[in-house]
């Protein structure tokens, strides 16, 4: 098993990408949902593939890089999420951001541990 398989952060990176797919489904119902979808397609799949990007290219100075970049990522999916209120339910809005605070929290914890690492 490729080692970044087991990093949590990319599990539920991809969990949320999975989660998407469905609500992407009742998104699409509305055309202002239409318009959120194309936008959050990016900023998810920008989560995990930053992740994939930055692992791939080793532990120096760009894998937090790319970290930062996917942790933007998935601010604005977050923020997407709360501004799909008014069509997803509060269930699923909360389960998503949920998630996401999870991914933002340990993205960050690993980018402060590796600029350490870096810097010594």
């Amino acid at each position: 098993m490729d080692p970044l398989e087991q990093n949590k952060f990319y599990q539920m990176s991809l969990e949320l990408w999975d989660e998407f797919w469905e609500d992407a489904k009742e998104l699409g119902k509305s055309m202002i949902g239409r318009e959120l979808v194309k936008q959050q397609t990016r900023a998810i799949d920008s989560i995990a593939a930053n992740i994939e990007e930055g692992y791939g290219r080793g532990f120096g100075k760009e894998y937090p890089y790319f970290l930062k970049v996917a942790r933007g990522s998935a601010r604005e999916a977050k923020g997407r999420y709360i501004r799909a209120r008014k069509i997803l339910s509060g269930e699923i809005i909360n389960q998503r951001v949920k998630k996401l605070d999870a991914i933002i929290s340990m993205l960050t914890k690993t980018i402060q541990t590796l600029e350490r690492k870096n810097k010594k």
